[in-house]
């Protein structure tokens, strides 16, 4: 499957597919235990030995080693805690398996994902784990796989953080008005600050999907783009702005530029929110209105839009 137009909204967070599960509770089926011809009981249920016969058969997971250094209790505690229902020997697998995910994903993502199959097979009712895998499913481009653990990790924690991720899963299997849809009804203004510019960054992309080029600008039209203060996801927004401006035909101004310099002050103090303080001058929040008519410059702001 081609790849989205768009940027890509940066990861947050941290994928084998856990199991269907089973569909209604289910009633046995009518003389399914009646006796046969020879009088002896007839049971729909296969025989001991064909049930051994095609387990064998069956692949067997391989699970991946994990070096000895790596140990269970350098995992962040938040983390480890959300393991806690889980035995004690299997607390210090998963935790090992989770570790490997974070030093893996950037670098090596099909073996960080190998990893979070491994967790999953030991603790697939665990919140985390099941948000793990979705994000390595990410990585890899396995979206269907990728939706499915992130709206369950949702559904059992109720956190909205992998919301971007949702939405751009849905574009991967080239649904943008699903994608869209995704995000309706979410109060933006509790979102995190890097989820916000994230989700806006899905929302453009999938507009761009749908061919609305001016209506992704206004997705990307948040309170976040500003060169004043530049948060850890703010290079990405900047530079998805000056994109969109090109393709609409219009001058992209410094936003280019301002994307360089936060991806500079960001890298000098290795955090995730710096100001850049620049004597320029900076774009209006409101730009002057022509009477009877719309602001100038930068398209309006629709409902919701400035509030991910």
């Amino acid at each position: 499957m081609d790849k989205p137009r768009g940027q890509r909204p940066e990861r947050k967070g941290g994928s084998g597919a856990p199991s269907r599960g089973f569909k209604g509770k289910g009633k046995p089926r009518p003389g399914g235990d009646r006796p046969g011809r020879d009088g002896r009981p007839r049971s729909s249920a296969p025989r001991r030995d064909d049930r051994e016969k095609r387990e064998d058969t069956r692949p067997k997971f391989d699970f991946p080693l994990i070096p000895d250094e790596i140990l269970a209790e350098d995992l962040h505690i938040s983390v480890r805690a959300q393991l806690k229902t889980l035995s004690d020997e299997n607390q210090e697998m998963v935790a090992r398996h989770l570790l490997m995910v974070s030093m893996l994903v950037e670098t090596d993502p099909e073996l960080a994902h190998r990893h979070a199959l491994a967790a999953s097979k030991k603790a697939g009712r665990i919140a985390v784990v099941r948000e793990t895998l979705g994000v390595t499913a990410y990585t890899t481009g396995d979206y269907a796989l990728a939706l499915r653990e992130l709206l369950t990790h949702r559904r059992i924690s109720g956190s909205n953080d992998q919301l971007p991720l949702i939405v751009d899963s849905e574009r991967g299997l080239g649904r943008p008005v699903r994608a869209i849809e995704a995000a309706s009804g979410i109060d933006r203004s509790k979102l995190e600050v890097g989820v916000r510019i994230n989700l806006a960054i899905a929302l453009s992309g999938a507009r761009l999907d749908l061919g609305q080029t001016q209506q992704a600008l206004q997705e990307l039209e948040i309170k976040e783009l500003s060169p004043n203060t530049v948060f850890e996801q703010s290079p990405l927004l900047f530079r998805s702005y000056a994109e969109l401006l090109r393709e609409l035909g219009k001058d992209p101004g410094d936003w280019d530029r301002w994307a360089d310099m936060a991806d500079k002050a960001l890298a000098e103090v290795d955090g995730e929110v710096v100001d850049l303080i620049e004597e320029l001058s900076i774009p209006e929040k409101k730009p002057p209105r022509k009477p009877g008519g719309k602001p100038e410059g930068r398209p309006a702001r629709r409902p919701g839009d400035a509030a991910r």
